[in-house]
Formats: C-alpha cells, structure tokens, sequence
C-alpha cells in the first residue's frame, strides 16, 4: 500500500517541513486501514534514518533534522487510536524501554514501545535521555521481562556501553535488546560482548522476536 512514489512523496514533504501534506498522507493510509507495522517501518522508521543518514554527512542542517522528527512525532499520535481500537490478549509479560543517556531522540523508542503493546506486552516508556540511576530504580521497581535500549547518535555509544553494563551487572538475569540508528555506524562488535543482550536492527525483526519469546 505504501509505494516506492507515496514514500518518496512524504519524505519530500517531511524533509521540507511541511507538516500539513504529511499529516494528509499519514491519515489516509490510517482512512485505508493500513497495518500499524508497516505505517512505522515503511514510513516512519525508513524516512527517519534517511533524514539522520543525511544529517550525520552534514547534508541537512541540525534544524532540518529536528523539524523532521518533531512533525513525525506528531503522526504517531494519528495511529493511537488505530493502535489501541480493540483490547489486546495481554502476555503478562512487560518491558523496560529507554533512550541513553544523552540520547534526546525518543521516535524509535516509542515505536518499539508501540509494538511490544500490540503484542500483548506491558510497556514502560521512559523517554529521552533517562539517567542511567534512575532506569535501575525503575527496573527495581516493576521486575520487567525484558530492558530495551535505543540510541540513534553513534557519538553517544558509551552512553549505550555504560548502560547495558550497568543492567548487566544489577539484573543478571534479565534479558536486553538494543536497536537504533547508531548502529549502522557500528558498535555491534561491543554488544555481542555482553551475555543475554541481543541487538535488534528493524522494527520487523522485533516483532518476530516478540513472537518467539
């Protein structure tokens, strides 16, 4: 439903600021009943690693970049009521879902909290730039399943290093996946370092993960 024309389309719009065409293309693939996984990932989540790919080779201004994500952090709020229509057949499971510290870009971790709610999961958004102490109280504090990390600036990978450490080394047994943009610039070789703590490349692959566990 979301062709190679419709995508170029909106991120066209999107890298131009222009809030209005995006939010008319968002609402009517949401009028067609398109699939909330395929809305994040073909739209939001593509679109979203083009403009920081651009911005990372200094091909878009900062402000570009930050307008960018503010207007599809607006368009997730279209697909909520898509998003939770109907009751789900809960798991009982729940997760753990931050931004490094020093990470201020909270897109994809709310997606990836999306998901796990559409698979029956409690989901525990803690937003941008959680302090490292503050993640582990609240991990006490609910004994999740599952801890989630995502970083998008791969400047910020010690953030993301020091993070898992610390979940590593107070929650043992706690499994932890971890994903973003800052990834395709590398640190997987540091991840695999760490036991229990698998990284996730595409909200997709997520799912599937979901499913399995």
């Amino acid at each position: 439903m979301i062709t190679d024309k419709l995508y170029q389309s909106y991120f066209n719009y999107l890298l131009n600021g222009k809030r209005y065409e995006c939010t008319q293309i968002v609402q009517e693939l949401l009028d067609k009943d398109v699939d909330i996984h395929t809305l994040y990932e073909t739209l939001f989540q593509n679109s979203l690693y083009e403009v920081g790919r651009l911005w990372e080779l200094n091909k878009i201004s900062v402000a570009r970049e930050h307008l960018a994500t503010a207007i599809t952090e607006s368009l997730l709020n279209l697909a909520y009521p898509k998003l939770f229509e109907r009751e789900h057949e809960g798991t009982g499971k729940s997760v753990v879902i931050s931004c490094a510290a020093n990470e201020y870009h909270q897109i994809g971790g709310k997606m990836v909290a999306d998901i796990f709610e559409l698979n029956g999961w409690d989901s525990h958004f803690l937003g941008a730039n959680t302090p490292v102490d503050h993640m582990l109280e609240y991990i006490q504090e609910t004994g999740p399943d599952l801890v989630c990390l995502s970083l998008s600036i791969f400047f910020n990978m010690p953030s993301l290093k020091s993070g898992v450490e610390a979940v590593r080394s107070n929650f043992r047994h706690t499994d932890i996946l971890v994903g973003g943009q800052a990834f395709k610039w590398g640190g997987l070789d540091t991840i695999k370092k760490y036991a229990a703590t698998e990284y996730i490349p595409t909200l997709d692959e997520l799912e599937k993960a979901i499913k399995s566990s």
